[in-house]
C-alpha cells in the first residue's frame, strides 16, 4: 500500500479578504475531491488572504497510481485562471516506511 501527498502553494488573484479567499479555495478543494476521489483541504497560509496551501492525499495499491492521481490534481489546479501555482511538492510513502 502506498500513500501519496501533494502540497500546492498558490497565489490567489484579485482577492482582498479572507472571505474572498474562501470563495476561491473551496471550489478548488471540492473539485479535487469530486473528480479524483482524494482527500484535500486548505492546510496552510490560513491567515494570508492572497496565499493558500492546499494539501492532497491519496492511497493506492501501487506507487504509479498514486503518482498519476497527484499529477492530475496538480494539472487541474495549474489550469485554474484565478490562481497561480507557485510550487508543488509530492511525497510518496510505502507501508512500513518509518
Amino acid at each position: 500500500m502506498f500513500t501519496g501527498t501533494l502540497a500546492l502553494d498558490l497565489l490567489l488573484g484579485d482577492v482582498h479578504s479572507l472571505k474572498e479567499k474562501r470563495s476561491v479555495v473551496r471550489p478548488i478543494v471540492a473539485e479535487l475531491k469530486r473528480r479524483y476521489e482524494v482527500s484535500a483541504a486548505e492546510a496552510g497560509s490560513l491567515d494570508l488572504h492572497r496565499r493558500a496551501l492546499v494539501g492532497v492525499a491519496v492511497v493506492a495499491a501501487d506507487a504509479q497510481h498514486c503518482r498519476e492521481v497527484l499529477e492530475a490534481c496538480e494539472g487541474l489546479v495549474a489550469q485554474r485562471p484565478e490562481v497561480e501555482l507557485l510550487s508543488a511538492h509530492t511525497s510518496l510513502f510505502k507501508e512500513g516506511d518509518d
